[in-house]
Formats: C-alpha cells, structure tokens, sequence
C-alpha cells in the first residue's frame, strides 16, 4: 500500500468509517498539502523568533515583530478573500504559499541584516500569512460538511501537528550540529523548498465553482446586528487571541532560556507536539459537537492550572508543566471554536456567500486579543527575568473561562449550500 493510500485509508476517505463521516479524496489532498506547508513553516518559524532573540537578547523586538505580524495579517486576509470572491480561493491560496516562500528566501539573503529591518520582514509575513490562511480556511468548509467537519478537523490538527513535531526536530538537528548562524540559513532554505512543493500540489485542488463575486465586506456591521450569535463567536475568538498571542512565541524562549540549547527546544517541541497530537487524535475520533462546552472548560481549566505553576518558579519543570497542559488543551479549544464557527457561518444569510467575509471577521478579532496581549506583556513585563510574567501568562490564562459562555450547544444540523 502506497503512502497516498495509506493516508486515505487512516482519515477514512474509503475506509470503514460511517459514510457521514467519510472525507471526500479532495479533503484528504487538503490535509496532505497543509501538513507539507506545516512542516516547512514550523522548521523555519518556531527558530525564527530564536534567531531574533539570538542576535538581540531582546524580548522587545521578538514582540514587536510578532505585534506587526498580528497588525498585518487582517490586512492580508482581507485582501485574500476580496481576490478569492474575484477569482478563486485558490488563487489566494497558492499566492500565500509563494509569498511565505519568498519571505523565507529574503531571511536567507538578508542573514543577520533581519534584525535591522525586523519590523519590514513583520509586515511581509503578516500578508503573506493573511493570504494563506484565509484562503485554507474556507478551503477547510468547502471540503467538509457538517456531518465531518468535528472529524475533519481533528484529522487536520493531527497531521498538521505531526508536521509541527517532525519539523522542529529536523530544523534542531541541523542547527545543533552546525557552527553559529550556518544551521539557521540552513533550515529556511529547506523549507522554501518545501513550499515549493506545496504550491505545486495544490495545483490537483479543482476551482469552487462559485459564481457570486461580490464582496460584501461592507454589509458585516449590519449583519452583526442582526446576527448577535456571530458576534458572539466573533468575541470568543477575540478572547482566544488573548492568549495565543503569547504562546505563538514566548513558550519556545522560555524553554531556551530554561535548557539553553537550539536542538533541545527542537526536541522538546517534539514531544509536546505529540501530546497535540494525541489530543487531535483522540477528538478525530471520538469527539461530538454536543461535548464542545466541555472541552473548552477542559482547556481554559488547564491553561489556567498550568500557569499556576510558573508562580512557584520559572525553571524546566514548571515551564514543561504549563506547556504539557496546554499542548493537551489546546486542540480542544482550537477545534471546538473552528466547528462551532463553521456552523454559524452556515446560518449566515446570502447561503454561504458570505464565508470569505466571515473568515476576514474572524481574523480581525483573534488578532485584535492577539496584539493586545503582547502589548500588555511588553507593558508588564519586557524580559524572561521579569517578576510580573507569570501574572501576566495567569491574567491571560484567566481570560479563556468566559469562552464556555459563549459557545453555543449545537441545536440543529444547518443545511449549507454547495
């Protein structure tokens, strides 16, 4: 049996799984081409803010990088889904791949220069990551239904995470045995080659067929209105970005700051990612959208003990704690939010033509928390040595309990156009 039909046979595209369950081939391809472009970015993103923090020792500049990425890629999402409804969503979805490629040969080039012109490379990544993602996540509703999508999604964080963990462990190794800066230049060159190989796959991916090219960005304040559940979604993306902002970067200096070796985050990254994976899996499996409250209070309940424990002391332990914990909750929170939304986006009007704009909403109110919460980190606490870090990483923590007020136990199973 050939690796193609290995991974169709384990996420159930002609397997034994209950037909509504199913994933269509297209849908399996999806998840083949996002773990591919997974791997390449986690190679190159999670030693980027390290390379950052080598050449300064500066939490500032790792944080104001990661705020004019989080400013930026609204910026890009609206600008992918206005070429997605003119075009296609593949279209936007293939730029993306060939502007994070291009991101990623400008770091090779510029070399240690990145960190002169860190806040130019953050607006660079912040539309090319805008255009990415807005195309993956409606190509994400398109391929999945609402019978599959709890399993499609689970699948999707499963392999998009065996990536994040396999990754790390290569990029780790070619950094630990090469001398100085080399191991850096290294990794990113891999994963331009990797994108590479994304963007050509993502050529078997067939058009939507969508013929409605109007963007109705301009209706959304009025939808809104009319529409309170959606901009109660809306609010519970805005308090997760509260705190991802933080963990998108921080964890891995932490843990360099604790180990103060680049190989052995990589291999630690390894081993959390296995939890997230293990977790993915085990949602793919046996997770059902009526538990969705459950396993939001399952995560915020977690995040909040594990950051607890910094309080005792910021050494290995406790910072392994915290991110066991979190690595364990966070496909429960990630998972049970994008079901939950793809479900209100069904029960928008216009019957699904409003899910670019959709998308574009999302993203502004996650990133809204996300650059709100790294400024308040730099505000309270601008290095690793700070006394008020952990108040600040609990103080975040705390703000994921008000979610399980507002995800909404599914009532009906909407019927979406196609």
């Amino acid at each position: 049996m050939g690796l193609w039909s290995r991974l169709k046979a384990f996420t159930g595209a002609g397997g034994p799984v209950d037909p509504d369950r199913r994933l269509s081939g297209e849908a399996v391809l999806t998840i083949g081409i996002h773990s591919l472009f997974q791997f390449g970015a986690s190679m190159a993103g999670l030693f980027l803010n390290l390379y950052l923090w080598r050449l300064t020792e500066d939490l500032a500049v790792n944080g104001i990088y990661n705020i004019v990425v989080f400013l930026l890629t609204p910026v890009g999402f609206l600008a992918g889904a206005w070429l997605a409804k003119r075009t296609d969503r593949l279209v936007t979805y293939r730029i993306g791949i060939v502007l994070t490629a291009l991101f990623y040969l400008l770091v090779i080039l510029a070399g240690t220069a990145v960190v002169r012109h860190y806040i130019w490379f953050g607006l660079f990544s912040g539309i090319a990551s805008g255009m990415y993602w807005t195309a993956y996540l409606v190509l994400m509703y398109d391929v999945s239904t609402p019978a599959n999508r709890i399993r499609f999604l689970g699948l999707n964080t499963t392999f998009f995470n065996l990536a994040g963990l396999a990754g790390p462990a290569v990029a780790g190794t070619i950094i630990g045995v090469m001398e100085g800066l080399t191991g850096y230049l290294v990794t990113f060159s891999l994963s331009l080659a990797l994108f590479v190989a994304a963007a050509a796959l993502s050529l078997r991916l067939r058009p939507s067929g969508f013929r409605h090219k109007t963007f109705y960005i301009g209706l959304v304040p009025h939808v809104m209105r009319r529409q309170p559940a959606w901009l109660r979604a809306l609010f519970a993306f805005f308090l997760w970005g509260l705190f991802q902002g933080i963990t998108l970067f921080l964890p891995n200096i932490l843990l360099y700051r604790t180990v103060g070796r680049e190989d052995w985050v990589g291999y630690l990254t390894i081993f959390f990612s296995g939890l997230v994976i293990l977790s993915s899996f085990l949602v793919s499996r046996f997770g059902r959208e009526h538990f969705g409250r459950l396993y939001v209070l399952l995560s915020s309940a977690g995040v909040v003990i594990g950051a607890a424990f910094l309080f005792i002391d910021f050494a290995f332990w406790t910072v392994a704690v915290f991110m066991i914990l979190f690595s364990l909750g966070n496909p429960l929170m990630n998972n049970t939010l994008s079901n939950f939304y793809y479900r209100r986006i069904a029960l928008l009007p216009l019957r699904g033509q409003l899910r670019n704009e959709a998308i574009v909403m999302r993203e502004v109110f996650l990133n809204a928390g996300r650059v709100l919460s790294i400024v308040a980190l730099l505000a309270f606490a601008d290095n690793p040595e700070s006394a008020m870090l952990p108040v600040v990483l609990f103080a975040a923590a705390l703000t994921q309990m008000p979610i399980f007020f507002l995800v909404e136990k599914p009532a009906r199973q909407p019927a979406e156009s196609r």
